[in-house]
């Protein structure tokens, strides 16, 4: 008896064209289009893009167990977690009087958080690799890995709206593209290019904003939060 959710994923698995000589599934052409919406809007500063990034962790996770990238589809229950904390962080208004400002505009990493995302993207990358090469038949363990612990620490910077993260993300693309074109992904492999020009426009964007005076209400409200 066929159930609905084996209905849900006959359909998400429904080939519907070619790129680059690989069968392209509905998941992957769903993760195609969230994925793209969602850093547009990052770029943007849209609230919007939290929403559809957890729909973009559930169609990728799907798509990344279904291909044997275990790190990345684990990547995606965090990416879920972290997605509902922006959503919340973004969400924070504090009023000053009549102005209402953000709680947490576009600032730059502190030394002591440079330092610590670096510590915790080796880290992390070690670990992930050594468990995917014992625990799991991964061929890919050490750029799945990066890719894991590099995209954790970008997120949690884009929660909180910290100018540096879009470099992590561009060296997460770059690593990203030739790995998805191995394990079969083309869609999601030129997905991941326009990831990269979509966040080379971000950090465009959000570095034009850096130089644009604040209002004194965000200043106070970055302040404050810095310390959260």
């Amino acid at each position: 008896m066929v159930t609905t959710v084996d209905a849900i994923l006959a359909v998400f698995s429904f080939p519907l064209f070619q790129v680059l000589g690989e069968q392209v599934s509905a998941l992957e052409a769903f993760a195609f289009v969230t994925g793209a919406l969602c850093v547009w809007a990052v770029s943007r500063q849209w609230l919007w893009n939290w929403p559809v990034g957890l729909l973009n962790n559930i169609a990728f996770f799907a798509l990344f167990i279904a291909s044997g990238l275990y790190a990345d589809s684990g990547l995606q229950v965090a990416f879920f977690v972290l997605g509902v904390y922006g959503w919340i962080a973004w969400l924070r208004r504090r009023r000053n009087g009549s102005a209402i400002a953000t709680a947490i505009p576009v600032r730059h990493a502190s030394r002591a958080e440079i330092l610590i995302a670096i510590a915790i993207t080796a880290v992390g990358t070690i670990l992930i690799a050594f468990l995917l090469s014992t625990e799991t038949n991964s061929v890919v363990p050490w750029p799945d890995a990066f890719i894991a612990s590099a995209s954790l620490v970008a997120t949690w910077g884009q929660a909180r709206k910290i100018f540096e993260q879009w470099w992590i993300w561009i060296a997460v693309d770059v690593v990203s593209v030739p790995l998805y074109l191995t394990k079969g992904l083309a869609l999601t492999a030129i997905l991941y290019v326009g990831f990269l020009a979509l966040c080379i426009y971000g950090l465009v964007a959000w570095r034009r904003e850096l130089r644009t005076p604040q209002f004194p209400a965000v200043k106070e409200s970055a302040t404050s939060d810095a310390l959260a």
